[in-house]
C-alpha cells in the first residue's frame, strides 16, 4: 500500500498553511477585533452609566459592533471553503457573534444613561 505524501494529497491543495495570512483571516481578524472593542466600551459604559463622560462610549460601541457584524457577514458570504481552508469563516462567524454582543450592550448602556440623566439625584433634595 503507497503512502500519500502531504502535498499529494489533494484535501491539502484546499486547505492554507496555518501561517499563512490570508486575505480572509486579516479581514476577519480586524472585524473580531474592532467588534471586541464594542463589547469592552459597552461594558464600560453600562458599568458607569450614571456618568455623562461614558455617554460616548454608549453610543461608539453599537457603531464598532454594526462594523465587525458588516466586515464578518463578507468574509462568511465570500469564504469558499469551510472552516480551516484559510479564508477566514471561522473568524467571521466570530466577528458576527461578538459583534452582535457589541450592539446589545451598547444600546442597553445609551437606554440606562438616558434614564439615568432624566432621573433627579437621590443627593439632592429639596423642601417643601
Amino acid at each position: 500500500m503507497p503512502v500519500v505524501q502531504p502535498k499529494e494529497n489533494p484535501m491539502y491543495l484546499l486547505s492554507a498553511d496555518v501561517t499563512t495570512m490570508s486575505a480572509g483571516r486579516l479581514t476577519a481578524s480586524a472585524a473580531g477585533l474592532i467588534a471586541l472593542i464594542g463589547v469592552v466600551l459597552g461594558v464600560l459604559a453600562l458599568i458607569r452609566s450614571g456618568d455623562q463622560r461614558w455617554r460616548r462610549a454608549a453610543t461608539v460601541a453599537p457603531v464598532l459592533g454594526l462594523i465587525g457584524i458588516v466586515a464578518g457577514g463578507v468574509v462568511v458570504a465570500t469564504a469558499d471553503g469551510g472552516l480551516g481552508t484559510g479564508n477566514g469563516l471561522g473568524g467571521g462567524v466570530v466577528a458576527l457573534v461578538v459583534g452582535a454582543i457589541a450592539v446589545a450592550l451598547g444600546g442597553l448602556a445609551q437606554v440606562r444613561s438616558r434614564r439615568a440623566s432624566r432621573e433627579p439625584s437621590d443627593r439632592i433634595r429639596t423642601r417643601g
